[in-house]
């Protein structure tokens, strides 16, 4: 069973991902750094050249892969929409890293490396957090605000409620 971090654009998740994974000494994976590796090319790079639904489509294949092994996945902010995925992420470890907008904003800034964040940044994270937060809530079975804490305070915390002794 893996441990899953799921939330919104700037939450922390490749952060905190790596930290935790270093504190329960496992493997740590962030899906879209996976999906780069894979095809070569960078996300923005994706959404120009094939579109968001085909790398919707790399999403899912790569998040259904990924989760089935061990370790820390750090999953994209938008995989919580694919009904395949919530179906998946039952029965593991799922840690929603809450974030809020003004958090989320300061830390993304302007980014040019998230396709669905290009223009107004915080009008953008206003829409996707109104459509994700239902399904973040859905798949979470942890929920953690990361708002005005240091990635290391947050990993440290998770791990401990898992039983690490770092």
């Amino acid at each position: 069973m893996s441990i899953v971090l799921v939330g919104a654009p700037g939450a922390g998740k490749s952060s905190v991902g790596r930290l935790l994974a270093a504190k329960l000494d496992t493997t740590f994976v962030d899906v879209d750094n996976r999906i780069e590796q894979v095809t070569g090319k960078p996300i923005a790079e994706i959404f120009a050249d094939e579109g968001e639904a085909h790398f919707r489509e790399l999403e899912e294949a790569a998040t259904l892969e990924l989760i089935q092994g061990a370790g820390v996945v750090s999953l994209g902010g938008g995989a919580v929409m694919n009904p395949r995925i919530r179906e998946a992420l039952r029965g593991h470890d799922v840690i929603w890293l809450e974030v809020s907008i003004s958090q989320a904003t300061r830390r993304v800034g302007m980014n040019n490396v998230r396709p669905l964040l290009l223009g107004n940044v915080r009008g953008r994270l206003i829409e996707l957090l109104r459509e994700r937060t239902p399904f973040y809530e859905e798949v979470a079975t942890t929920r953690v605000m990361s708002d005005n804490r240091r990635p290391s305070e947050v990993a440290a915390e998770l791990a401990e409620a898992r039983g690490a002794t770092q």
